[in-house]
């Protein structure tokens, strides 16, 4: 009788925080990785099970025959001490939920009560990996127990990686005078400026500092990091992360480049606000380079003060715009100037929740985006070859702002100066206005697009076969496939 000889699969387990921003990516992964001949198994809790099973019910049927799964945990919201139904990040960031972000801290806290059922899970799969994001720190122990190598998924790049490393390691904002003043952050390449008022300065004996620590010695154990990154976008970071931070890492994006139809597309992440063939003819009907998209991710919750600014800025420059707006979808009179949506007909265009985003920048009419310089929005501006506006908000955003500002040269700075959780700083309509009209018109706003087109080239090929990404994932699927036991 013949025996089956035909090599095992190699298995790689994904476990995101469950918010979207760490979701949508993950899903990307798991897409990459099937498609190279891997199993994927996603884990998460039910009401986040739903959204995803969306995304790759669509994957498989453009895709047949690929292998990605989900296992669902159980995540008792009450019993944790957590409103029921709370099994996302976004529950924080909802109109219901503005000032109540101490519980977003109980939230990531919480996510604990997932060890036990991870390891039992490990215990009776075996799989060959575990990619689990940063804030699960328990979960490298976990893994360790069965002999599963732990990869670490921040959700950023490499050079906010580097930029806090240096920071954390030699404490610049404790020698200048004021918040206000700037340093270069040491040891880090290119001579990056910063504030004190735009780090997290965090206290290492509060409790996020000493959970943020936990996250950092789960780290240095770990078998490694994967990364949401391509190497020519930040070469000198990526070097500098593997030669003092961590020896093993994987370079695998941009992952929103492995979405290349229009379906794929549109249904990354929650059910669009608006139909998107909808909104790809009112585009259609624009000029090349002549809108706007303004977006600031699934976390910034601005005031309604903030957002009459941004709306008198953006009629005052007269541009094209699409403007993302997650809030405050009842009374316009509290956040929209008296008469603007009618003033602006024609020019521009309020979604109100869920943007198709990728399809969005991808279009020839988007000439910028104005951006919380979130690592995913930041990606997507990068590959779609677009100058942007940065207005970082808090975490890592404004590392991201001075890579984009300082390092790629394609953006502008709209003149956050303040590290400011949930609400970000106070920007005037006057500073709207002068941001839009610099990254759209004069000579330096051609050269910033023609800087932003080469990266978007760039980005191309290195999620081609034989490019930087492509080799990086072929590299992390044959280690981990030889260390299998």
């Amino acid at each position: 009788m013949g025996t089956d000889h035909s090599p095992r699969r190699l298995h790689v387990m994904l476990f995101p925080i469950m918010a979207h921003g760490h979701m949508i990516p993950t899903v990307d992964m798991a897409k990459l990785f099937s498609t190279r001949g891997a199993k994927s198994t996603i884990l998460t809790t039910p009401l986040n099970a739903k959204i995803l099973q969306k995304q790759i019910d669509a994957f498989k049927n453009l895709n047949p025959g690929l292998d990605i799964g989900i296992h669902i945990f159980d995540f008792p919201c009450v019993e944790l001490g957590l409103p029921q139904g709370c099994e996302n990040a976004d529950f924080f960031t909802s109109d219901n939920y503005v000032g109540r972000q101490d519980l977003t801290l109980k939230f990531i806290l919480s996510t604990r009560f997932f060890k036990d059922q991870l390891e039992k899970l490990l215990e009776t799969t075996t799989p060959d990996c575990l990619i689990a994001d940063m804030f699960f720190p328990w979960a490298t122990e976990a893994a360790e127990k069965f002999n599963v190598p732990r990869l670490v998924f921040h959700g950023t790049g490499y050079f906010s990686l580097c930029s806090e490393y240096c920071i954390r390691a030699h404490q610049p904002q404790n020698r200048v005078t004021s918040s206000s003043e700037t340093f270069v952050i040491p040891d880090l390449p290119g001579n990056i400026l910063m504030t004190k008022e735009q780090i997290s300065d965090l206290d290492e004996e509060s409790e996020v500092g000493r959970f943020m620590i936990e996250v950092k010695e789960s780290e240095v154990k770990s078998s490694g990091v994967v990364v949401n990154s391509f190497y020519e976008l930040e070469p000198d970071y990526a070097d500098f992360y593997k030669s003092f931070i961590q020896k093993q890492a994987w370079h695998i994006g941009p992952l929103s480049m492995y979405s290349r139809g229009f379906e794929e597309k549109a249904g990354r992440g929650k059910k669009a606000s608006i139909d998107e063939v909808e909104c790809m003819k009112w585009l259609d009907s624009k000029k090349p380079d002549s809108v706007i998209y303004i977006s600031f991710g699934s976390v910034a919750n601005f005031k309604n003060e903030q957002l009459f600014e941004i709306a008198a800025g953006l009629e005052a420059s007269g541009t094209n715009f699409i403007w993302v707006v997650r809030k405050n979808t009842g009374d316009k009179g509290e956040w929209l100037p008296e008469g603007f949506e009618e003033r602006v007909e024609g020019k521009g265009m309020i979604i109100r929740g869920w943007a198709p985003q990728v399809l969005i920048l991808d279009h020839q009419a988007t000439g910028g985006f104005v951006t919380h310089c979130g690592w995913n929005s930041l990606l997507e501006g990068v590959a779609a070859g677009l100058p942007m506006v940065t207005w970082p908000v808090g975490a890592e955003q404004f590392y991201n702002e001075k890579l984009v500002t300082q390092v790629l040269r394609t953006g502008v700075s709209v003149g956050a100066q303040k590290h400011v959780r949930g609400t970000g700083d106070f920007i005037s309509r006057e500073k709207v206005d002068k941001a839009m009209r610099e990254v759209l018109v004069g000579e330096e706003a051609e050269e910033r697009r023609k800087q932003a087109k080469k990266l978007a080239e760039m980005a191309k090929a290195a999620v081609e076969e034989g490019g930087s990404s492509v080799n990086d994932i072929n590299s992390f699927i044959e280690e981990f496939t030889v260390r299998r036991p």
